[in-house]
């Protein structure tokens, strides 16, 4: 098989959702061996158990959604809300990469990439809960970059909004004409990302020519943060 990737193994989490449908489609079609994986990652075991059952993974695409609440006052934002955001986003983030830098490690080379948010790099009110663990996820992503450069293992995360997903974008949502109107005033270049700009992003990323990149927040927002 030839591509970018051949031969390489890459572990998609959340493959159903988010940004994971395309992703398993564009490393695919760059000659990567991807294992789309669909499990519940609140369950605190389910990560180990996941990388462990992959096997020898040279990339992790940790592809971690939830809804965002958008709308809800920090008065009104109760734990479990609170709770939830972390628990879909950040704690199974960590607990990934906990398993598979071992073996990276070992190996002296890997690659992971985080689809993460814009949200933490440009504040938005009664969006506290969603905000605050995506900015988890950056300040994460950031610490851990530059301990495991070390080991020649490169971790990023793509600070996205405004792309095209069923998540957060749904057809119904796209065809409002009030979201049109609004998406023309906040995004400077006027449209949503196609899922597959962003997943061509992660390509790079999880690629030899993104060798030098370490702990990076890389804004993919159209302009809305630069």
């Amino acid at each position: 098989m030839t591509g970018k990737l051949a031969g390489k193994r890459v572990l998609v989490t959340q493959a159903d959702d988010y940004m994971g449908p395309q992703t398993v489609k564009t490393f695919r079609e760059a000659g990567a061996e991807v294992i789309a994986d669909r499990s519940d990652l609140t369950e605190p075991d389910a990560a180990g158990r996941i990388v462990a059952q992959s096997g020898p993974l040279d990339i992790l695409i940790a592809n971690l959604a939830a809804p965002n609440h958008h709308g809800v006052a920090v008065a009104d934002i109760d734990d479990d809300i609170w709770a939830s955001m972390f628990d879909i986003m950040v704690h199974p983030l960590h607990r990934l990469v906990r398993a598979v830098t071992p073996q990276m490690i070992e190996r002296a080379q890997g690659k992971i990439v985080v689809y993460g948010s814009a949200t933490p790099l440009r504040g938005i009110a009664r969006l506290a809960a969603y905000t605050a663990a995506r900015g988890a996820q950056a300040g994460y992503v950031r610490a851990v970059g530059v301990e495991l450069a070390r080991n020649n293992i490169q971790v990023n995360l793509i600070a996205q909004n405004w792309v095209e997903s069923d998540v957060y974008y749904p057809e119904s949502l796209q065809d409002n004409p009030k979201f049109r109107s609004r998406l023309k005033q906040e995004v400077p270049l006027g449209r949503l990302a196609r899922a597959d700009e962003d997943t061509a992003l992660a390509l790079f990323l999880a690629g030899e020519d993104s060798d030098f990149f370490v702990g990076q927040i890389i804004p993919f927002a159209g302009g809305w943060v630069s």
